[in-house]
């Protein structure tokens, strides 16, 4: 039956269910009173919002409760996939949802007696959770008591002595009979078996219903020693049960005047923890006879009250009364005493009293703070208001020494929200990031309104799961390798990382190359990459003659859902190896020929020879040439440029002088190792200028006289300098606005002049050395180009006397693999 908390039945509707109710409270027909609750739900009136069910006890496992998913308006297909569930505070699961209908059932045996003792009104506070999105919703159901216990007393039979002169009217105490059940269905009324002497007066008091045995009219010993009465106690439940005792009275002879108590009742209150051998109260009972008939002794009844005799003493000549036990609110608030006061008289007679105690409670229990998680783990994700874990609080004290209020004390991405009453919802009220901080220890303290207020703390560890919320990233967006030329096949040339913040597969990097519409060279034929590692692996050998540099994007993607990536460009740059020999150039470049050149006899000092002109495939230093000449001992008549490869004499003929000089030149380059060619020329004397025939070509001879076509001649060859210089000097300028940023950290351009004439240009990216003769008529150029980068490697200059030195840095930005 679903109701709202708070409901009531109201005027005669409520009648009419609880008479229906009455009619069908036997075991046999508990559905039927379900079935009835059920039809007779339009009777409850809403109250406040807290939704609520009502059940009976003892109903079989499987019993509908209520529609849950129709109450909280959920679609029933949805129940399974978002993980409807009932969450118990209790580690009994007396409730649970069936996802296919959406209808709350009982799932395993409900005792209300078990549950909730005495308690008038039996309640199981359940939490209903669904996910995606997580709502929590409150139920209350009331567990309904029917009639499934009888009165029963703790004594079969109790015995009662009576004088025979007792005056009618005397009353005498009785040990009151047990009922399980509460309400109507606890005892209800009591009876006494027919008989001439006595009667029963019932006094009814709140919950409690008790009996008196009251004498009627006079007793006569001889006429019956011995009396046997049936006492009976029974319930309200319909239809009712029962339970009776034996009462067995004796009649003893006479004894004028019994005790009598000051008062039939008495009533006081304690506190709660009252120290043991403390004073409860003093009872006084007076005998109005004299002698040892009139003196009084006061006991407590040993029968129907074993827990007060566990708790309370009385002293036999005093009557005061005193505790001997822990007076415990939480466990009985409050006592009901049976007194008597007996005189010494033959035969003996006795009063009784009542004393009721009020124990007043104290704030000595501390609140219990119970968590059920929700979740295993939050997601570092998970939104604001997320529940991950229902908090309740209980405090056994009562009153404001029971109300309790819970908090978080310690700063966390979390708080508290109230569900209902001392129940709370642990919830994400901030943002949750795992890379900060992988769990959380949230300090719960609860704390009762008492005095002084008793507080407990309850620390819930909070473990936070990863998502894939961070790429991988590399330590730059750019890398340059270097890569001699040569290198073997299959070396590592680089390897580069990418490192993730997250965890397990979301942070396993994988890498793999980016392929793009504009990749101009098949890379992917060049070099590999590992997956696992990131090494890039070197597929042939490089040729600096035939590739400088190339480029490509590693991307690095981790193997969350969904993957996550980034990139990072590398620049590859081959470095120049001295692999290629100078090549000597034509008219001298006939392997393994001798050439000659013939010299006048009168030539001076300085005449020129020849020019060996030579090249070098390589660059940079690898194709710096320098020339050396070799000639047979003692002859010194010839000398070369180092840099240019001019062959003059160094003086004039002597008669001593051979006719045919066997010359050697030697070019070598500057590598490490060096390398070099060889050219022989063979330089014969003529007598005569007329009959020197060379190679290379005739020198003209000088004329006198300067004619127009000479000066007309002057004027072009100076123009066409002129315009030479200034287009070198255009396209410097031109090369260097070009020039890529990745490569501005170079030196600037620097021009430098040879003593002999010529001239060499650098750059950030190329170098030419550009050499000029001194002898304008045999002038030639040769353009020198250098290895990449110039700044980083070396640096030549050529000092007068055809000799130069070396300056060498090594990269400063990033290491060169072997």
């Amino acid at each position: 039956m679903r109701v709202v908390d708070g409901s009531r039945l109201t005027g005669i509707h409520g009648y009419f269910l609880l008479d229906i109710i009455m009619h069908f409270s036997s075991r046999r027909n508990i559905l039927g009173i379900y079935i009835v609750t059920v039809l007779l739900n339009s009777c409850w009136e809403a109250v406040s919002g807290q939704l609520s069910y009502s059940i009976l006890e003892e109903v079989n496992p499987g019993t509908s409760v209520g529609n849950l998913a129709k109450d909280l308006n959920l679609n029933v297909q949805e129940l399974e996939s978002r993980m409807f569930q009932i969450v118990h505070g209790s580690k009994k699961k007396y409730f649970d949802v069936n996802l296919k209908t959406g209808f709350l059932y009982v799932n395993e045996r409900i005792d209300r007696e078990e549950l909730c003792a005495k308690a008038t009104k039996c309640t199981v506070n359940v939490e209903a959770v669904i996910n995606n999105p997580l709502k929590l919703y409150r139920l209350e159901i009331n567990v309904l008591d029917i009639n499934d216990n009888a009165p029963h007393f703790s004594e079969n039979s109790q015995s009662l002595n009576i004088a025979e002169s007792t005056l009618p009217g005397l009353k005498f105490g009785l040990i009151e009979a047990w009922d399980l059940d509460v309400g109507k269905n606890s005892v209800n009324t009591y009876k006494l078996s027919n008989n001439d002497y006595f009667s029963l007066e019932i006094h009814k008091g709140g919950d409690s219903v008790s009996a008196e045995l009251v004498l009627q009219k006079s007793l006569d010993r001889e006429h019956d020693s011995v009396i046997k009465l049936t006492l009976t106690a029974v319930d309200g439940g319909n239809p009712p049960k029962s339970g009776t005792s034996q009462i067995i009275i004796t009649v003893l002879d006479n004894n004028d005047n019994p005790p009598v108590f000051s008062k039939p009742l008495y009533k006081i209150q304690i506190r709660e923890n009252f120290p043991q051998g403390s004073k409860v109260i003093v009872l006084n009972a007076t005998d109005a006879d004299e002698g040892v008939n009139g003196e009084v002794e006061y006991s407590l009844r040993k029968k129907g009250q074993d827990h007060v005799l566990d708790l309370f003493q009385i002293d036999s000549n005093t009557g005061v009364i005193s505790v001997k036990g822990k007076i415990d609110y939480e466990e009985n608030p409050a006592f009901e005493i049976h007194a008597q006061a007996s005189d010494k008289g033959q035969p003996p007679m006795s009063a009784h009293c009542k004393v009721l105690v009020e124990v007043l409670d104290l704030n000595d229990n501390a609140p219990e703070i119970t968590v059920t998680s929700l979740l295993d783990t939050v997601k570092e994700d998970a939104e604001v208001g997320t529940a991950i874990a229902l908090v309740s609080v209980l405090d056994k004290d009562g009153g404001k020494n029971g109300a309790v209020k819970a908090v978080i004390s310690n700063d966390v991405p979390f708080k508290l929200e109230t569900n209902y009453k001392n129940y709370y919802s642990l919830v994400v009220n901030g943002l949750v990031d795992r890379e900060t901080q992988a769990h959380y220890n949230v300090t719960i303290i609860a704390t009762d309104e008492g005095t002084p207020p008793l507080s407990s703390t309850n620390i819930v560890m909070v473990h936070v799961s990863d998502v894939n919320d961070n790429p991988p990233r590399f330590s730059e967006p750019l890398v340059n390798v270097y890569v001699k030329e040569n290198s073997p096949v299959g070396a590592i040339i680089k390897t580069v990382t990418a490192t993730d913040v997250d965890i397990n597969q979301n942070g396993q990097v994988s890498y793999s190359f980016l392929k793009s519409n504009s990749d101009t060279l098949p890379f992917s034929a060049m070099v590999n990459i590992n997956s696992e590692t990131g090494d890039i692996i070197s597929l042939q050998s490089f040729n600096f003659e035939e590739l400088k540099t190339f480029q490509f994007k590693v991307q690095a993607t981790d193997s969350g859902v969904p993957p996550l990536s980034s990139n990072v460009t590398v620049n590859v740059f081959i470095l120049d190896e001295n692999d290629n020999s100078p090549t000597v150039l034509s008219p001298y470049s006939e392997h393994g020929s001798v050439n000659s050149e013939s010299i006048p006899y009168s030539a001076e000092a300085g005449y020129f020879v020849a020019k060996i002109r030579a090249v070098d495939a390589d660059s940079g230093y690898n194709a710096l040439l320098s020339y050396h000449l070799s000639e047979p001992k003692g002859n010194n008549l010839f000398r070369i440029g180092t840099s240019t490869g001019e062959i003059r004499t160094k003086r004039r003929m002597s008669d001593n002088d051979l006719k045919t000089h066997p010359l050697v030149v030697l070019v070598s380059d500057n590598g490490e190792p060096s390398l070099s060619a060889t050219v022989s020329i063979d330089v014969v004397v003529v007598e005569s200028t007329a009959d020197i025939q060379t190679q290379f070509r005739h020198v003209p001879t000088k004329d006198d006289g300067f004619s127009d076509l000479n000066l007309y001649l002057l004027i072009g060859i100076v123009s066409v300098s002129v315009i030479f210089l200034l287009s070198l000097i255009t396209l410097i300028a031109v090369k260097c606005h070009r020039t890529d940023s990745s490569f501005s950290r170079y030196s600037a351009p620097m021009i430098t002049t040879h003593p002999d004439g010529s001239w060499s240009y650098s750059k950030a990216t190329q170098q030419y050395d550009v050499c000029f003769s001194s002898d304008t008529l045999k002038s030639d150029v040769v353009v020198f180009p250098a290895a990449f980068p110039p700044a980083d490697a070396e640096l030549i200059s050529i000092n007068g006397g055809d000799t130069y030195s070396r300056t060498q840095t090594l990269p400063n930005k990033d290491k060169v693999r072997q």
